[in-house]
């Protein structure tokens, strides 16, 4: 398998959502997020992603 083959596909990121919380709270969230080797974004998109999955679910039923 070439080296083509085995890049993932990456979807592209064309937009963005803009929230407001507080400092404190956000601090935090990032804070937790670094020592969890994560990233912020990277968490929102996860919750995103289960959300609709199970909101998908639960309206195919």
């Amino acid at each position: 398998m070439g080296k083509e083959a085995k890049k993932k596909v990456k979807k592209e990121k064309d937009a963005q959502l803009v929230l407001r919380l507080g400092r404190e709270e956000r601090d935090a969230f990032v804070e937790l997020c670094q020592e969890l080797d994560s990233s912020a974004s990277r968490e929102v998109r996860l919750f995103i992603r289960r959300f609709l999955k199970k909101h998908a679910e639960e309206n195919s039923d």
